[in-house]
């Protein structure tokens, strides 16, 4: 469960250079939504088997200028999500960056979470469309024949849904390169 976090800063609404001057946390994500301090505790681990194992499939087909990672904050003008998995510029993600601009993330990942559901349906898509980010995937853990990954382009300033497919099912995403996989392959046994 997220919950706030304690601070001896001088404002009640946060800004994202109060976020670039937080220290290092280990096992925690902090996010800077709606001028809040969000923090997180360590995913489950099907959570982040889910997250290792699309950043695995997304790396293998990413062009040579891209890099893929899991947990890295994108900066907008007011705000600083931590998306499960980002797909960014590859010269700022090997350069030692704190976090992506907008116009350096190609996509970003959400792996609903039973406590952020709200986060994850609404104010990060809000946030992500705004920024200007092009491609958006939600994985659903939960449900009929999950994993259930959702993707969606950005079209005039929002995200329309493009491809959906269950565990079982082939998902073909276009961009920010071409990839196609099953989504049973993010959760469950390894093929052995």
């Amino acid at each position: 469960m997220a919950v706030p976090l304690e601070l001896d800063l001088p404002s009640d609404h946060y800004t994202v250079e109060d976020w670039l001057h937080l220290p290092e946390t280990v096992g925690q994500r902090i996010e800077l939504i709606d001028g809040s301090f969000v923090v997180s505790p360590t995913p489950l681990s099907n959570h982040q088997v889910c997250a290792g194992r699309l950043r695995t499939l997304l790396a293998a087909a990413a062009s040579h200028d891209l890099e893929v990672v899991e947990a890295f904050g994108v900066r907008t003008a007011s705000e600083v999500p931590v998306p499960d998995v980002v797909v960014g510029d590859g010269e700022v993600l090997l350069s030692g960056a704190t976090v992506l601009l907008p116009e350096q993330t190609h996509l970003v990942a959400e792996i609903v979470s039973p406590s952020h559901r709200q986060r994850d349906y609404h104010d990060k898509p809000r946030i992500y469309a705004a920024a200007g980010i092009p491609t958006f995937l939600r994985i659903e853990l939960a449900g009929v024949a999950p994993p259930y990954v959702e993707v969606f382009h950005l079209h005039d300033g929002a995200y329309t849904l493009v491809a959906k497919a269950n565990a079982g099912q082939t998902l073909e995403l276009t961009r920010p390169f071409p990839v196609a996989f099953d989504p049973g392959r993010l959760l469950g046994r390894r093929a052995g």
